[in-house]
């Protein structure tokens, strides 16, 4: 795989993907900006990568065909993804592509109209977890999957010793930006990207979400910290979908068909172990297996990074897709449709608050192609 990228900010979630870059020969950074000078100095110091202090400097010396990481402040993503796509460039967002939905709108009218790509982030569903599920689903291992529980809930953060959380690079963990933001719109796209990838377009979404920790680390004004979301696919089985920073952590996902039960443990794991626990009767009682099989995919399959803290990612998968595509002139896996589907469903989730009720989305697209190791 070979092309280049460009970083835009360079807090926490910056090194994430500098360390994925290492297992991803090929792919080259021409620049990075940060509007914090000291943290650009040191992040380009330790990565020994070109800083860039200026950022109409930064746009406009991005080069043809380079695909540009907005890794900036989620506050800041609509403005800075508008303008990197009205200059012309391929942009991977972190998660959220914008706050709202008709920004998000925006950003995806306008991707179409400049011949741009427009992705977001999470990419894990081009992971081996999510990919063997997804083959395991269309071979019919399960049979026909009537339900499906999904679970990311990750413990009682308010009490964990997040102060301490920083990246080699000295960036900490961005705990405000992480608490106004709220669970639900930085984490409901580890399983809503899998579940798209399979079955295509969320039909409604009956969603509620609350804030049960109030004023988190003294703020005042943060964003809903549990939030529960049935969605009912247009071609899929209905789904049950957790999010907090409240309940035990659990990052598991089961699906539940006609010969039994495929599951996986840990989304935020490329390499979780699939399995399969067929059911069965026995002595009058209907059970599953408790010795379920563990399905594989042939290997390689993709480049794998070392576990650090809660996550075992390559962070890089999207962006490498991005030049893969551009270099091979196909459509992107991860699409400008996909990531404005995926905006709608969570903003659904995350606003639903007690009284929305159902909402029906207004977006849609199709599924997702498999990774060639995969189909």
């Amino acid at each position: 795989m070979t092309g280049t990228i460009a970083l835009l900010g360079c807090g926490f979630v910056a090194d994430l993907y500098l360390r994925s870059l290492q297992a991803m020969p090929g792919i080259v950074v021409h620049a990075v900006h940060d509007r914090d000078a000291a943290r650009l100095s040191r992040f380009c110091a330790h990565w020994q990568l070109r800083a860039e202090p200026d950022l109409e400097a930064f746009i406009a010396g991005l080069p043809e065909g380079c695909v540009v990481l907005n890794l900036t402040n989620p506050a800041e993503h609509y403005a800075l993804n508008l303008r990197l796509l009205e200059a012309g460039h391929h942009v991977y967002c972190e998660k959220p592509l914008a706050l709202e939905l008709a920004q998000a709108k925006t950003l995806h009218a306008l991707a179409a109209e400049n011949g741009v790509l427009l992705a977001s982030a999470p990419c894990s569903v081009l992971g081996e977890a999510a990919q063997t599920l997804g083959h395991a689903l269309r071979q019919g291992i399960a049979g026909t999957p009537r339900a499906i529980y999904a679970e990311l809930d990750d413990g009682f953060i308010p009490q964990a010793p997040y102060t301490d959380w920083h990246t080699e690079t000295g960036a900490p963990w961005p705990y405000e930006d992480e608490f106004v933001t709220g669970c639900t719109l930085e984490h409901a796209g580890y399983y809503l990207t899998w579940l798209i990838s399979w079955f295509g377009s969320v039909r409604k979404v009956v969603a509620a979400s609350a804030e049960v920790l109030p004023e988190k680390a003294g703020l005042k004004a943060a964003a809903p910290d549990l939030s529960v979301a049935t969605l009912f696919f247009e071609n899929g089985p209905v789904t049950r979908l957790t999010c907090s920073i409240v309940a035990s952590h659990g990052h598991g996902i089961r699906i539940f068909g006609d010969k039994g039960v495929l599951s996986c443990g840990a989304s935020w794991d490329n390499a979780a172990k699939v399995r399969f626990a067929k059911r069965s009767t026995l002595r009058r009682r209907l059970v599953e297996s408790p010795f379920p099989r563990r399905l594989r995919l042939p290997q390689p399959t993709h480049p794998k990074v070392k576990r650090w803290g809660a996550a075992a990612m390559n962070f890089m998968l999207g962006p490498a897709e991005m030049l893969e595509s551009l270099r091979e002139r196909r459509p992107c896996r991860l699409s400008s449709e996909f990531a404005l589907h995926l905006t709608e469903v969570t903003l659904a989730i995350q606003n639903a608050g007690e009284d929305t009720g159902p909402q029906v989305m207004t977006t849609r697209c199709d599924p997702m192609e498999p990774m060639p190791w995969a189909r």
